[in-house]
């Protein structure tokens, strides 16, 4: 029998802000507004819903990829698509509801630890809560219990193996280098030498732990996994199928399974349309019924193991030192000549340090408020979860020591997100690339940093100075980066985020946007007491009292904030702690006073005096902070637009002569030449009703001109509107005008001169073809006229989508 098993390990590194526990705007992600949102819509959306083509390259179906492979997502990358991007998190979901109905009962999902650790790297006790965080983990979000867990890096060691079967966990995933011997489970013979990858990959192997427990171990098949990733094997759904099932031999009397294992994103982010490729080729080996598609759960229910095996402990599968790419300079990196990375031992050593010094703190402040304080640990992933009053109720009946006051609450949750911290801080991708300064070597330091802030909070001594120092061992490739405690205080020091700054965001952003009684701001909950604005002029102020609330540790603080906006960029800011009405109310009727004067050097006067610190538009989180200046600047850059576009107007006739002629273009005039076509054209992509003759006319200007298109904001807004079109169609398929007016915007986009996106609209076209489209068919076979307008417009739509109509 053969069997043929595709595992995928999808995963993100964490990207959030520690402080406000989402992520920010990043522009290297553009025109999507972080990594994640990018990468979801290029691999985990589209492996929702894969395309299978036919010879003339129409879609004959559409195929949800995770039903028929093997997969595990990390838990935080998972925790951000169930709020960001809901859709794809419940496909996901159902995928192994499906895969379990496709599998014997067996779903395709498997669990991670928790955070993506190094685990042979992590002491035994941050081994044990990663496992129990990402078995928890799965549970809350698939609705039963993981049969396999996912090894970071497959990074393994015979400690984090025996916490696994413990667990109750069945498998694991290996490569085939990590496996040391085998020898056959009945009787006592030799074990087999089968050191540097000669184990055979179409069996699953038992290991025996010294407790006396045992977990399955299969090791993927190397030669193929690596053509997947890297040999351009997904060019060609076929061959992609044929090399995998040459991989079985009839000279193998035992059920072989063939499997491979890879970065999940391999299918769609790294390797564009690889997802077509992996669905085509499960189609191709099911339908011909080459193989049985299978995942490691029905193959182990029907396929015991008969071989046991022995493991190289502190190996990987992207390591070939083992797994020295995590801590020190083993030459593993992505090719930058002449760059060293002599940084990953300090960096460790000094997170090593900064667990190790606020350890026995937390024991010993732990244990006045918890019965266990590592059992508290343990269970923490619960209130990660779900942060609702009710969980956190349960969570102190199982571990508060007694009833404790809401001080003592606080300083509770906030041992537990220290702890919570202290492990996001050894995420892998910290120590995988190149250098110090890349974004998620930031990221665990910014993790690191947090550490530092609440240890310093929680147990009044000062880490921050010896961390600084053990981090300055690390330095960088790049001069301009200095070490590891330059980076700290350039990147880490100015993102600390405590009330005091949340107030100062708060209060700033209100002047652009007001705010409701109630609102959110990031992981913050904000309640606004008083609120008072005068405006004189151009200038605009605003005092007021609101309390702030942390949702993750419940600190909670009343603020008396002030901010004055003098115009343009200009604004300045100021917070302090609550201390008396009687003392606000005296402050509020001084600095109402000076401003009805526009005495605007008594105000600040007044306000420098009382507040002290004074903050500013540099104080926004990023994201607040771009679309506030983005406002500032909208009148002044609808000028320069509107300049531009009377430059181009006025003189088209002569830049177009200029063009003709073959004369350089004078830069002034290539400059508002270019940008008038671009915005125009923007303008008539966004319209409500697209004007194709308009965007003909100003395509044919831009060729003409030699005018470079901003293809992607274009493509971006056509999509947009492609997307709503289709999604107003998809909500009433029926009606004919909609589908009408998505039609007629089809014809616009499809004589773009670049492809524009269209996998929103071909899904929801698609999706008619069982029931609506075969129902209107008879309909209108029999002369209703209704049907048939409707049955030629769906075919034309269809033809424009690409989609084979049965």
């Amino acid at each position: 029998m053969k069997y043929l098993c595709i595992h995928c390990h999808f995963y993100q590194p964490p990207r959030e802000n520690p402080w406000l526990e989402q992520i920010e705007l990043q522009d290297s992600a553009y025109p999507y507004h972080d990594w994640n949102e990018r990468i979801s819509a290029e691999c985990y959306g589209p492996n929702l819903a894969a395309r299978i083509l036919d010879e003339q390259q129409r879609i004959t179906r559409i195929v949800n990829n995770y039903s028929k492979i093997s997969f595990n997502f990390g838990p935080t990358l998972l925790s951000w698509a169930a709020e960001h991007g809901p859709e794809t998190y419940k496909g996901i979901l159902e995928a192994d509801k499906q895969s379990q109905k496709n599998f014997s009962g067996h779903g395709s999902a498997m669990a991670q630890a928790y955070c993506h650790p190094i685990l042979p790297l992590a002491n035994s006790r941050d081994k044990k809560t990663q496992i129990r965080w990402g078995f928890e983990d799965f549970v809350s979000r698939f609705g039963r219990l993981p049969e396999g867990m996912w090894l970071p890096e497959t990074a393994v060691d015979l400690e984090s193996l025996e916490l696994m079967a413990q667990a109750g966990l069945s498998f694991a995933i290996l490569a085939p280098h990590q496996a040391k011997s085998i020898r056959p489970l009945d009787g006592d013979a030799a074990w087999q030498d089968v050191t540097g990858s000669k184990i055979d990959p179409t069996r699953v192997y038992l290991l025996k732990t010294q407790s006396g427990r045992s977990i399955n171990l299969f090791f993927y098949d190397g030669p193929i996994s690596q053509a997947v990733a890297f040999e351009k094997l997904l060019d060609n759904g076929e061959k992609f199928a044929f090399r995998l099932l040459g991989a079985f031999s009839e000279s193998r009397p035992w059920p072989q399974i063939m499997h491979i294992a890879t970065d999940g994103e391999t299918y769609g982010h790294h390797h564009k349309h690889g997802e077509m490729a992996l669905a085509y080729a499960l189609d191709y080996i099911e339908s011909k019924r080459l193989a049985k598609i299978t995942n490691y759960g029905e193959f182990l229910e029907h396929n015991p193991p008969e071989w046991e095996v022995q493991i190289y402990e502190n190996t990987s599968w992207s390591c070939v030192h083992g797994i020295e790419r995590w801590r020190s300079n083993c030459g593993c990196n992505s090719g930058r000549l002449g760059w060293s990375q002599e940084w990953r031992r300090p960096l460790r050593d000094a997170l090593d340090w900064l667990r190790d010094a606020v350890n026995p703190h937390y024991e010993e402040l732990g244990a006045t408020l918890l019965s266990d304080v590592w059992a508290a640990r343990d269970s923490y992933i619960s209130v990660v979860l779900n942060r609702s009053p009710e969980v956190r109720q349960r969570f102190g009946q199982e571990h508060f020591r007694r009833e404790l006051s809401r001080p003592e609450e606080v300083i509770v949750w906030k041992l537990m997100e220290l702890q919570r911290h202290a492990m996001l801080m050894y995420t892998s991708c910290g120590w995988f690339f190149d250098d110090l300064s890349g974004i998620e070597t930031v990221q665990v330091i910014e993790y690191a940093g947090r550490v530092v802030q609440l240890a310093e909070q929680l147990f009044g001594n000062c880490f921050e100075q010896e961390f600084l120092q053990r981090l300055s061992l690390a330095h960088s490739n790049l001069p301009e980066y200095g070490d590891g405690a330059n980076i700290y205080k350039r990147y880490v020091k100015p993102s600390i985020i405590d009330l005091e700054k949340v107030g100062a965001h708060y209060s700033i952003s209100s002047l652009f946007a007001p705010y409701g009684e109630r609102t959110d701001v990031f992981s913050y909950s904000v309640k606004r007491l008083d609120y008072h604005t005068v405006e004189a002029g151009k200038m605009r102020m605003a005092l007021g009292q609101a309390r702030f609330t942390s949702k993750i540790t419940q600190e909670s603080e009343i603020l008396t904030f002030w901010v004055v906006h003098f115009g343009d960029h200009n604004v300045a800011g100021g917070v302090e702690p609550f201390d008396g009405s009687a003392d606000y109310q005296d402050l509020l009727e001084k600095i109402n006073e000076s401003f009805a004067r526009v005495d605007i050097p008594e105000v600040v006067r007044l306000l420098d005096k009382r507040f002290g610190k004074t903050y500013s538009l540099r104080s926004l989180f990023r994201d607040e902070q771009r679309r506030i200046v983005r406002s500032i600047l909208s009148d002044t850059v609808a000028e320069a637009e509107t300049a531009y576009l009377q430059l181009y107007e006025d003189h088209a006739a002569l830049m177009r002569f200029i063009t003709r002629l073959g004369t350089p273009m004078p830069r002034e005039f290539a400059a508002a030449m270019e940008y008038a076509i671009n915005s125009l054209l923007r303008r008539a992509c966004s319209n409500d009703e697209l004007d194709g003759e308009r965007i003909q006319s100003l395509l044919r200007e831009a060729q003409a001109s030699n005018v470079t298109l901003d293809r992607t904001t274009l493509e971006f807004s056509l999509r947009r509107k492609i997307d709503s079109l289709s999604t107003r169609f998809a909500a009433d398929p029926s009606n004919v005008d909609k589908l009408n007016d998505l039609r007629a915007a089809l014809r616009i986009v499809k004589q773009m001169p670049f492809p524009v996106n269209l996998w929103s609209a071909q899904n929801h076209v698609y999706a008619t073809q069982g029931g609506l489209y075969q129902r209107t068919k008879r309909r209108a076979q029999r002369g209703d006229s209704r049907g048939q307008a409707w049955v030629e417009a769906y075919l034309q739509l269809s033809e424009l989508l690409s989609i084979r109509v049965p």
